[in-house]
């Protein structure tokens, strides 16, 4: 899930950046110091929105720097247990795929496909079927269900498991066709009366 929130922070800016604006310079020290990075509390942090830097700064004997009180705004994307995404294939592995889901890629595993004897190609980078001949591929996009998060200190250590073993869920096309059989679409249409034939009535002249 995405979301803005507000964060309030300290930050200390060079002397060599005394000649830029007290926003531009606070907004360049947050980016460095939160863009990429993964919170317990607010997840994957994307990018800093906005900034407003106290221009009352303060000074620590023997530091050439001020420090500034600042309250920012940060995009974040929090993946929650249970909630669906939408992703797009990104890697194919010998044990499943990983897709891309907001910032970060998240592990689809063999048996989280779908039930079916299920054959992974690395080399062509594909997925296949080999009951229902559905495949994924690199580039595939589909619908998950989140089902297991752990988020750790740097990006790379955050983790996101998914299924697509559950109705609705799936490759597009997938759903497409659940979704036609679910509403009865695909059943034969019962003629009509108007669709049945007529028996033809022969008239005697007198």
């Amino acid at each position: 899930m995405f979301s803005i929130s507000t964060l309030v922070d300290v930050v200390r800016i060079p002397p060599s950046l005394f000649g830029t604006t007290l926003k531009k310079a606070g907004m360049n020290i947050l980016k460095e110091k939160y863009e990429s990075m993964i919170s317990a509390d607010l997840g994957y942090i994307i990018m800093i929105l906005d900034a407003k830097v106290d221009e009352m700064g303060k000074m620590i004997a023997g530091d050439g720097g001020t420090f500034h009180k600042v309250e920012f705004e940060v995009l974040t994307f929090y993946p929650k247990l249970q909630e669906i995404v939408l992703g797009e294939i990104v890697d194919i592995t010998d044990f499943g795929a990983f897709v891309r889901i907001g910032p970060t890629d998240a592990l689809l595993h063999l048996s989280q496909v779908m039930d079916d004897y299920l054959k992974s190609d690395v080399k062509s980078g594909m997925i296949l079927a080999s009951q229902s001949g559905r495949t994924l591929k690199v580039g595939s996009t589909l619908r998950a269900r989140i089902t297991a998060v752990s988020l750790g200190k740097a990006a790379s250590m955050g983790k996101i498991g998914i299924t697509c073993r559950q109705p609705f869920l799936g490759a597009d096309a997938w759903i497409a066709e659940e979704i036609k059989k679910a509403s009865g679409s695909d059943k034969p249409k019962k003629a009509s009366d108007s669709d049945k034939p007529k028996k033809e009535v022969e008239v005697k002249a007198s």
